[in-house]
C-alpha cells in the first residue's frame, strides 16, 4: 500500500532570492545525492565521510548559467534503518548546501525520503510515494517551484532516479563514474 506522505523539503537560505526574477514554469536540474554529489561511501550523513564527486561543482554552475534551479532528490533510507536521525540528515544536507553556495553554485533545495517499505523501523517502514522509483518528490519539487519538467534534466547514478523521472515527466541521464569531471559537466548540454 502505497501512501501520499512527502518530507518537507530542506530549503536553502538563498531559495527566495534564487528564485526571485525567474519566471514559471522554471527548469531545473534535479540531482540524486549518493554517486552524483557525493561518492557513495554507503549511508554518508557526515562532513568527514564527504568526498565530491569531481565535476559537480562545474556541472551545477554550468546548470545555473542556462538558468535552472538545482534540486537535490534523495532517498534516505540511513534515517529509516535508525542509523542517523533526521535532525542530523538536515544539519549535514545544510552544510552541503552551504559547501556549494561558498563556491557560488547554490542549489535550491534537497527533497529526501526517510522511508523504506521492508527495512524501516516505526513510522519509518511506509511504502511511500516519495521513494524513487517513485517520483512523488520530483512531483513535490514541481508544483512546489512552478517547474516546467520537460524543460528539465535529472541525474542519477541508478535505473530508479530515471524511472522517477520518466514517471515526473522528466528527461534524465544515468551517470557512470567515468563520467566524472569534465564529460559530467557536459551531460547537462546534452539534453534533448
Amino acid at each position: 500500500m502505497s501512501t501520499a506522505h512527502i518530507c518537507a523539503p530542506y530549503l536553502d537560505p538563498s531559495a527566495d532570492e534564487q528564485l526571485a526574477g525567474m519566471a514559471s514554469p522554471r527548469r531545473a536540474l534535479f540531482l540524486d545525492r549518493d554517486g552524483v554529489i557525493n561518492i557513495n561511501h554507503g549511508y554518508v550523513h557526515t562532513p568527514e565521510d564527504t568526498d565530491w564527486v569531481p565535476g559537480i561543482f562545474e556541472l551545477v554552475a554550468d546548470a545555473h548559467a542556462r538558468g535552472h534551479v538545482c534540486i537535490v532528490v534523495t532517498n534516505q533510507a540511513g534515517i529509516g534503518r535508525g542509523l542517523y536521525d533526521e535532525a542530523g540528515f538536515l544539519a549535514y544536507t545544510a552544510w552541503m548546501h552551504a559547501q556549494f553556495a561558498a563556491r557560488g553554485t547554490p542549489l535550491l533545495a534537497t527533497f529526501f525520503c526517510p522511508h523504506h517499505p521492508d527495512a524501516g523501523i516505526g513510522d519509518y517502514q511506509v511504502d511511500c510515494d516519495c521513494r524513487k522509483p517513485r517520483p512523488g518528490m520530483l512531483l513535490a519539487a514541481i508544483a512546489r517551484f512552478g517547474i516546467d519538467p520537460a524543460q528539465s534534466l535529472m541525474i542519477g547514478d541508478k535505473q530508479g532516479d530515471l524511472d522517477a523521472a520518466a514517471a515526473a515527466g522528466v528527461p534524465a541521464r544515468l551517470l557512470r563514474e567515468e563520467q566524472w569531471g569534465a564529460e559530467f559537466a557536459r551531460m547537462l548540454g546534452t539534453q534533448s
